[in-house]
């Protein structure tokens, strides 16, 4: 026998303070009954816990949301930098996550993590054209010009052809860009081809998914709807 909020845990739902907010949200039930109650014991060979009406126990589907902040590489290891998997708390380090594409080492905002291989492939093939909506500040103000260079899809300086992209200047030196691939450094790539230089990048929106009131730094665990929602969704 168990504590449940411990089996949780174990179970890499979350931290010891994120267990206590999923199961007061009622989200968690034992044999088919909602159960708040984290001191709880439960025999976990006997008794069936779920979490959004998933199973738990052993290796679970997950995917976790990291709002990245500045300074850390988008690798599940590096020998010379931090990498985004010291942002994840110990239990989710455990559940074998990977990154869902890349955010450069300065770039902050939205990045997905997830342990389903066949979602991680769906949201990062160009052919699935999930977009990826970011913010820029930057030098110089995006033209017109600008707009249609994008949407006719850019040929960069080294000869990368980008897809067609979204490009809308918000204000003097402000942009917002959807994308729906991710080369390597290509937000900040293609607006250098048009002459301006990034000076900031974040990304804020992946497919459905927006960062909401995730703070800088922290992760939240997907529900099976959003997940579902991600599996699902034409774009």
């Amino acid at each position: 026998m168990e504590r449940l909020d411990k089996f949780l845990c174990d179970s890499g739902v979350g931290t010891r303070s994120q267990v206590k907010v999923i199961l007061k949200s009622g989200r968690v039930t034992v044999d088919d009954a909602v159960e708040r109650d984290g001191s709880r014991k439960i025999d976990a060979q006997a008794q069936k816990v779920c979490l959004d009406g998933e199973a738990l126990g052993g290796m679970q589907r997950m995917v976790v949301m990291l709002n990245k902040p500045a300074g850390f590489v988008t690798a599940t290891e590096d020998k010379r930098d931090a990498t985004v998997m010291e942002l994840l708390p110990e239990p989710l380090r455990r559940m074998g996550l990977n990154p869902v594409g890349r955010l450069d080492k300065a770039t902050e905002g939205l990045l997905l993590f997830t342990n389903d291989g066949d979602l991680l492939h769906r949201l990062i093939s160009p052919k699935k054209e999930v977009p990826k909506v970011y913010y820029a500040k930057h030098e110089g103000t995006a033209t017109q010009e600008d707009v249609k260079a994008f949407a006719e899809g850019l040929s960069l300086r080294d000869g990368t052809k980008c897809l067609p992209a979204i490009l809308e200047p918000i204000a003097a030196g402000e942009s917002r860009i959807t994308v729906c691939e991710g080369k390597y450094h290509q937000v900040r790539r293609m607006m250098a081809s048009r002459g301006m230089t990034v000076l900031y990048l974040e990304r804020q929106k992946e497919g459905h998914l927006t960062l909401g009131n995730l703070p800088r730094g922290e992760v939240r665990i997907l529900t099976q709807e959003e997940i579902k929602a991600l599996e699902d969704s034409s774009y």
